[in-house]
């Protein structure tokens, strides 16, 4: 195996983030000071066959990635040598098989926010499995992780089992599944962040649990090794790229962004508004279990040090404005619901809850329904649109308050990133809410640069995380504002709808 030897760069440093969401295909890049020299992004397709699933074409997410990485490379009018490093951070529980001879995909990549699989967790659960389970993994048991995914496909796609029983599949998350493409086939791995998503990683250990594997039968030699990261994976493939880049630090997409955000101290915390909105929680050096239906996750392992979180998940965040404008036609396109929801004061009354996709934290409700109640004569798009923003804000709150449950010192401040956070309006009822500052950085990158900087870190562009911490930058402080009752009465207003939501009642 070849030793990469990282050095110290004295000129100007380019790294390069492969930021694979769930929407798009990103490629970043900066130098080492945070400042981005090209940016290039596609949309890909997601498919929704029947109610409850969530798929996309592996094949498709490659092309599109390498793509935009070979535009943006173009943009920046860098040779492709200038590069330092990849950093790569992905969509995280998406799951892809492929042919470890062909490489191609035998099936459709299951997204994260699939629920195919909610009839085997709730098996696993009638088991009794639920603390088996949390304690290896630190999860609980919810089709959102990759297991429940991966055991559908091996009983669905017919003659899958049987080939990988002959040593002929690979499985892995999105980062695995690039990594392969970016190597020609040289490397089967996934991240750590990544792997403590699977539902299959000893959160312990940083091993596949034998036990687990056992237990849903899956074929071991269909998972990927296990890396750290900032483990230098390979150089990309040659001719692919013009140069033989390093591929030096790997995140799944939510620790990307707390890393990105220089939360490197136990006690700091993001939130990301995505797709999903996830709040994420550094807790050190020390696994912390959840008594309050949190998960517990690797954050990352970095300088051979671990690095634990507590998250709470939202399945709908972005994406609920995305619903304002395919299904619903209110607005033209993203932008526009700021401005729409600002047209009046308050939502008069009306809640949504964008259960569309089942509740995640900390209410775990894989049949939780949306619902859009409160509504009269009077009620027009404008209170839709605000309803629909607020109920981003709603969730989080719901998160923070369990979060704030499990920590023996609460939450001062709250750091922000993703594109819904650059809604003023949205961030202000946030902080309002929380009732705590609400920290918005100049830089909202904050996934791709976490992964650039982790790569530069392992590749010797920054000698330590003082470095990185350097590139945060505020561009605005959000202090509540809101009337503790006005406060409580939003907050009970909430609660009433959310009971409507849930499975058990209706």
């Amino acid at each position: 195996m070849i030793q990469f030897q990282p050095q110290k760069l004295k000129d100007m440093s380019y790294l390069l983030a492969i930021d694979q969401g769930t929407t798009s295909c990103r490629a970043i890049i900066f130098d080492q000071h945070a400042q981005i020299h090209a940016t290039a992004q596609r949309e890909i397709h997601i498919t929704t066959p029947h109610s409850g699933w969530v798929e996309q074409d592996a094949q498709e997410i490659w092309t599109t990635q390498i793509a935009v990485v070979q535009q943006a490379i173009a943009s920046a009018r860098l040779m492709p040598k200038d590069i330092s490093a990849i950093g790569l951070t992905n969509q995280r529980e998406t799951t892809v098989v492929w042919d470890k001879k062909t490489g191609r995909p035998l099936a459709p990549a299951i997204v994260w926010q699939d629920r195919r699989a909610a009839p085997w967790c709730n098996q696993l659960i009638e088991q009794g499995l639920t603390d088996v389970i949390h304690q290896s993994t630190g999860l609980r048991i919810d089709p959102y992780f990759s297991a429940g995914k991966l055991v559908w496909l091996l009983d669905n796609i017919e003659g899958l089992r049987t080939l990988a029983e002959q040593n002929r599949v690979a499985f892995g998350t999105i980062d695995s599944w690039l990594i392969w493409n970016l190597t020609h086939g040289a490397e089967h791995v996934i991240e750590m962040s990544n792997a403590s998503r699977t539902m299959l990683m000893n959160l312990h250990h940083q091993t596949w649990d034998e036990q687990l594997l056992d237990m849903f039968n899956i074929p071991r030699s269909m998972l990927p090794k296990i890396i750290s990261s900032d483990y230098y994976v390979a150089d990309t493939a040659p001719g692919l790229l013009g140069a033989n880049i390093p591929i030096t630090g790997i995140l799944g997409d939510q620790q990307a962004a707390l890393f990105g955000q220089s939360c490197f101290e136990a006690g700091s915390a993001k939130n990301t508004y995505g797709t999903g909105c996830f709040m994420l929680f550094n807790t050190g050096s020390e696994i912390q279990y959840s008594k309050n239906q949190l998960l517990t996750s690797l954050g990352w392992q970095c300088q051979e040090q671990n690095r634990y979180v507590l998250e709470g998940s939202v399945f709908m965040a972005g994406a609920v404005v995305q619903w304002l404008r395919d299904g619903l036609g209110i607005i033209k396109n993203s932008a526009e619901v700021e401005k729409l929801a600002c047209q009046v004061n308050s939502s008069d009354g009306v809640v949504l809850v964008p259960a569309f996709t089942g509740l995640g934290a900390p209410h775990w409700d894989s049949d939780a329904r949306a619902l859009l109640c409160g509504m009269s004569r009077g009620t027009h798009k404008a209170h839709i649109a605000r309803a629909a923003l607020e109920s981003i804000a709603f969730q989080v709150s719901d998160v923070l308050n369990a979060m704030q449950a499990d920590i023996s010192k609460p939450l001062t401040e709250l750091k922000v990133d993703g594109g819904a956070s650059q809604n003023t309006m949205l961030m202000q009822f946030q902080a309002d809410l929380l009732n705590v500052p609400v920290l918005r950085p100049k830089m909202l990158e904050s996934t791709a640069w976490g992964a650039a900087a982790m790569a530069g870190l392992r590749a010797g562009v920054f000698s330590n995380l003082d470095e990185i911490r350097q590139s945060w930058q505020l561009d605005r402080r959000f202090e509540p504002q809101m009337s503790e009752d006005q406060r409580q009465a939003r907050l009970a207003e909430w609660a009433t709808a959310l009971q409507r939501t849930k499975s058990q009642t209706l």
